[in-house]
């Protein structure tokens, strides 16, 4: 099945030759339409955006337009690439973009690993977008580029390999919770895996409200002090695993409620989940083979099960989340995507399971739920009007 979706997608690539096209919306039939649209007229619009540059919001598309830019060094499972290898996931990300929640994307892709220059190159293309969506770029180099193009761009940057994880993982816990029976407040997560993704699903799940996670990597237990640890997992570190635990991934699960992978396949065995709390919640999240498969997870306990693909229940997949995340903040012109934004599209997204619908099998809306995009930008449009960053 996997051999036949693969060829039969490259076969489509072929005939496609490009899943995005430009379409104008100027009609041009006449001469006083090319008068119009372009010069001598659209020289007004100019002069216009010249005096007052937030004019360029309602004088061009700006207003609907975001850069999907990568380097091409982490794309999907397939490593460093580069960025041209990297084109058909951009592309494919613009499609979803349109499609979803009919926001106008362009896929960017850098011919360059140093950070200095991916920053500047940003920089200098940020007045033609009305955001910035970064993907498939490496940890811990993803963290210091989106951190400096925060502080220098006006405009939204979002790291969605980061945060349309961690919003669609926080959804998938709200219910999953429900679902189990247990409370937000009293729960234990370990998150395996102190990357990009991980890092951002343990800030997410910390503004959700859960006071106790525990954080792992490829040596085990992340404790606070550990010198080994790149900048971005010290920081994290300082705020998750309060209780100073320490030892192995199997040592973490002992007890534990919740776990979460966005790691490496088939490292969680059936003895482990058993050590954990009852009725245990198990996301292995690993692509394209988890970290445990569903079947295995419950056999060993485990009431709820997720993961990132398609073929098992309760998907966890970022399309459920950055299509209307960018709708909604550039409806509102936001300046940022703050962590309210992001826990107002985890609630959103997570209430459009009925108490009637929810089961152990059914955490999450189906991707092709069409009131998702709409849902989703309007919670992250009021939340952006409460905290202060929409401009309009």
């Amino acid at each position: 099945m996997a051999t036949d979706i693969k060829q039969q997608a490259l076969e489509k690539h072929y005939e496609w030759q490009g899943k995005i096209e430009v379409i104008s919306r100027a009609p041009v039939n006449t001469r006083e339409d090319l008068s119009l649209c372009y010069t001598p007229g659209v020289a007004q619009a100019c002069l216009e955006i010249e005096k007052d540059p937030s004019l360029s919001y309602k004088l061009t598309r700006r207003k609907n337009l975001v850069a999907v830019i990568t380097d091409g060094t982490a794309v999907l499972g397939l490593g460093d690439i580069g960025g041209l290898a990297g084109m058909p996931v951009m592309e494919g990300k613009c499609c979803l973009f349109k499609e979803f929640a009919g926001v106008d994307a362009f896929p960017i892709c850098i011919k360059s690993k140093d950070v200095d220059e991916i920053v500047r190159t940003i920089e200098l293309i940020s007045d033609s977008f009305g955001g910035i969506n970064i993907e498939d770029i490496s940890a811990p180099r993803c963290f210091e580029i989106e951190r400096r193009l925060k502080e220098k761009l006006d405009i939204p940057v979002f790291h969605d390999d980061q945060h349309g994880t961690a919003v669609v993982v926080g959804a998938a816990l709200i219910n999953a919770v429900r679902c189990a029976g247990k409370q937000m407040k009293d729960i234990t997560v370990v998150i395996n895996g102190a990357g990009a993704a991980g890092i951002a699903i343990a800030k997410l799940l910390i503004s959700q409200g859960i006071k106790n996670v525990i954080m792992c990597n490829s040596r085990g237990i992340i404790c606070d002090g550990d010198e080994k640890l790149n900048p971005a997992q010290r920081e994290i570190a300082e705020i998750t695993n309060k209780e100073h635990k320490s030892g192995s991934l199997a040592d973490a699960f002992k007890g534990a409620d919740i776990f979460i992978g966005v790691s490496a396949p088939g490292i969680v065995t059936e003895e482990m989940v058993a050590s954990m709390a009852e009725n245990p919640i198990v996301l292995p999240m690993a692509n394209p083979v988890p970290e445990i498969l569903p079947d295995k997870a419950k056999a060993a306990g485990a009431a709820v099960v997720g993961t990132g693909r398609s073929d098992y229940p309760n998907q966890i997949n970022n399309v459920l989340a950055f299509p209307g995340i960018f709708r909604g903040t550039l409806d509102c012109r936001a300046s940022e995507i703050n962590e309210e934004m992001k826990v107002a599209a985890a609630r959103a997204i997570a209430s459009l399971v009925s108490d009637d619908e929810l089961s152990a099998e059914y955490i999450l809306p189906k991707a092709f739920d069409d009131r998702i995009g709409k849902t989703v930008a309007k919670a992250v449009y009021d939340a952006a009007v409460k905290s202060g960053v929409a401009r309009i």
